[in-house]
């Protein structure tokens, strides 16, 4: 994975503009990994929380809506074949993504969004099963305004809660996206390791 740290660096908004924008299309790039890093940055006061929002949201939209004229413009012999070779997706996967998104059609759109193997496809594979644009962008708009800010605020809460932790193993480890993803990880699992726990208690 590259350091994403020194593209934001080097590049700020841009970068993160250009790395959403191309995992939405279906690159393999670390499109979670710098949001949630944009989130952690925006604690230590480099970035500046508006912006950040702004250019994810934009961004997600923008690779969500090249991914929608692709499916359009090329239709189902051409996605699968952008599945397979862009994205990795077996035939199968893609077949079950298809199915997915031609029963819950916006709907299907907005959870999308959360689940990164088909977020990649929901764009081509709503273009391609001739979902109405105006359906199609309200609900990729929506699941961006979501997400994003979700990311964005797991950057930012581990920031909150452990930043002088991270920022000592940082020294360490030398690369701050894999030590903020890792608390980022650990969190959710503690998290949802403690819900279960709870809930058999009273069961």
């Amino acid at each position: 994975m590259p350091d994403v740290t020194e593209l934001v660096a080097h590049w700020g908004y841009g970068a993160i503009f250009l790395i959403v924008v191309l995992g939405n299309v279906g690159v393999p790039v670390p499109e979670e990994t710098i949001l949630v890093l944009a989130g952690y940055l925006v604690w230590r006061a480099e970035l500046r929380i508006s912006l950040v929002l702004a250019v994810g949201v934009v961004s997600a939209v923008v690779g969500d809506n090249l991914g929608y004229w692709i499916g359009r413009r090329y239709g189902a012999s051409r996605i699968e074949r952008y599945g397979r070779w862009i994205v990795g997706e077996s035939p199968e996967r893609l077949a079950a993504m298809r199915r997915f998104m031609a029963r819950y059609g916006p709907l299907g759109v907005f959870v999308a969004r959360f689940l990164p193997g088909l977020r990649f496809m929901a764009g081509p594979l709503a273009g391609m099963l001739g979902m109405p644009p105006p359906l199609f962008v309200a609900a990729n708009l929506l699941g961006a305004l979501v997400y994003v800010p979700a990311a964005v605020g797991v950057g930012y809460a581990v920031g909150y809660g452990l930043g002088d932790y991270v920022e000592r193993v940082r020294l360490v480890i030398g690369r701050v996206e894999h030590v903020v993803l890792g608390v980022a990880i650990l969190g959710t699992v503690a998290l949802l390791g403690w819900r279960i726990v709870r809930a058999r208690r009273r069961l």
